[in-house]
């Protein structure tokens, strides 16, 4: 009898010391706590390197160097925007000096009538500033910036007209990423009372989801519209795979411009839209178990293949908002998929130890890969929206 009480004794033991060595979750908060803290140290050193060099803003990397741009590349306005949210979460004099030194480098973007991408170039840059400071300055140059956009808007075809190359093979070329430059339009409308505005991205918004979606809610990459009919004439890729195929940054840029439009008119059409990407996305069996999408969900290489960190943030971004908006049994869903994806990009694998990876905060991030052009490389606009789903995950935290 003695020695069956002493097994058992030996075997609780046993079992107690098994369940307390297994590996506890990093609780949520202390993530989020650590994916800005080495955000803001990697910023700060970017934002030092680049001080005196002037114009310059950071873009990629290239040989293994750091590679920058000046104020008309379209990622021009991420850097700033980083800073900005990461002078919202420790709002000192240093950060503010710096995100107000790069954001005054993209003034003249204001005057592009280029370039569709005015929005990602100004919103996200003196968009944040204007939020953070109400700084009167920042207003005249988004609403002078918000018109160059709305040159780019062709009534006959109702929407903004995305690029001007590649004329032989498009009439009207609109891609997926230009949802991402309406919350610019809305902003503007808000703030001057001009109607004009707000019509445009409706009509754009409109345009793009009657288009530009397959019956499975994946999204094609460019849609050219016919300048006299307005009707599509070509559906294809320019960056993804294939035609057909689902560009993952593409599908990423639609469930957050359909998730930006529901918030900011809370029309029912949107949200919907914004929930069926999302069920698409989240329930793809291509879509890898860390939640770090391949570059396109498609590719035959898959699982031999660059993923793309930069999908990711965006997509966390999206989905947070998305639980927010969304008041059925679903948003848990979407909030729970998205601090999966954060963790994933929080890890060592994805995220930077400071001073390396040429002072960018995420590894992992594609670009262009069929004409090999930034590949598994960091990016600033993955930065930028993985510091964004880090504080709108910390609003929600606290």
């Amino acid at each position: 009898m003695n020695k069956l009480f002493r097994a058992a004794i030996w075997l609780t033991g046993l079992l107690l010391l098994s369940c307390n060595s297994t590996p506890q979750e990093e609780p949520l908060a202390d993530v989020i706590e650590r994916g800005l803290k080495v955000s803001t140290e990697q910023a700060l050193l970017m934002a030092k390197e680049l001080e005196h060099q002037e114009g310059r803003l950071p873009k990629s990397v290239k040989e293994g160097k750091l590679e920058t741009s000046d104020c008309y590349w379209w990622c021009s306005g991420f850097f700033p925007g980083e800073l900005w949210y990461l002078y919202e979460n420790q709002p000192t004099p240093e950060l503010k000096r710096y995100a107000e030194l790069f954001t005054e480098r993209l003034e003249d973007v204001q005057h592009v009538t280029n370039n569709h991408d005015v929005g990602f170039m100004l919103y996200c840059s003196y968009g944040n500033g204007y939020r953070l400071t109400k700084n009167p300055a920042y207003v005249d140059i988004m609403l002078t910036g918000a018109s160059s956009l709305c040159t780019r808007y062709r009534p006959a075809v109702d929407a903004i007209r995305s690029w001007d190359f590649n004329k032989a093979k498009w009439q009207y070329p609109v891609i997926i990423d230009n949802m991402m430059n309406l919350e610019l339009l809305m902003w503007a409308a808000k703030t001057s009372g001009e109607k004009r505005f707000e019509n445009i991205a409706l009509s754009h918004a409109n345009k793009t989801l009657a288009n530009h979606f397959r019956s499975d809610y994946s999204c094609y990459h460019v849609v050219s519209y016919d300048t006299i009919t307005g009707k599509p004439h070509v559906k294809m890729t320019h960056q993804g795979y294939a035609d057909e195929s689902a560009w993952a940054r593409g599908q990423a840029w639609a469930i957050y411009g359909y998730t930006m439009m529901a918030r900011e008119t809370g029309k029912p059409e949107y949200l919907a839209q914004a929930k069926n990407i999302a069920r698409y996305l989240m329930n793809h069996p291509n879509m890898p178990v860390d939640k770090m999408p391949y570059w396109d969900f498609d590719t035959p290489d898959i699982p031999n293949t660059p993923r793309d960190a930069s999908a990711a943030a965006i997509m966390a971004s999206a989905l947070i908002e998305l639980s927010q908006l969304d008041k059925s049994e679903e948003a848990k869903s979407y909030l729970e998929y998205a601090e999966q994806q954060i963790r994933s990009l929080s890890s060592p694998e994805y995220l930077a130890e400071v001073g390396t990876n040429n002072l960018f905060v995420l590894k992992h991030s594609t670009g262009y890969l069929p004409k090999n052009s930034e590949v598994d490389v960091p990016l600033s606009y993955a930065d930028y929206y993985y510091v964004e789903a880090l504080m709108r995950l910390k609003k929600l935290n606290r």
